[in-house]
């Protein structure tokens, strides 16, 4: 499917399932898959980059992100805070293997409030 701008490659948080994007995106889109769940909960997530590439992703949340910051930061990439809700993830340079990262963000949706962390399972090919 292809998404929006906005929510392309986004890492929702507020219902539980998985979700993934087409393969047939542009060339700053990651394809991703994402499991999905309630503010206050944890979720998780995988991307794919190509070495020395970088990808940006939304993190749309169901109701109002109200922070959000680099929980863990890779170690085989460079991870970018754009504003409060959109990440950039950069990889090395002519490293293939896997990388990973969380982001921490706090908001208020329809059905729960709270702080939820993102990890991230980045590979690199």
């Amino acid at each position: 499917m292809r998404l929006s701008k906005v929510a392309a490659f986004a890492l929702i948080v507020g219902a539980t399932g998985s979700m993934s994007a087409s393969p047939a995106l542009a060339a700053s889109d990651c394809p991703k898959l994402v499991e999905l769940a309630d503010w206050g909960e944890n979720s998780t997530g995988d991307i794919s980059v190509t070495s020395g590439q970088s990808c940006q992703f939304p993190i749309t949340m169901r109701g109002t992100v109200t922070s959000s910051d680099i929980l863990k930061k890779p170690a085989h990439g460079k991870l970018k805070k754009l504003n409060i809700t959109t990440y950039e993830y950069k990889a090395k340079a002519r490293y293939k293997g896997s990388d990973s990262f969380a982001i921490k963000a706090t908001g208020q949706g329809p059905t729960a409030s709270g702080t939820s962390v993102i990890t991230v399972q980045a590979t690199i090919k």
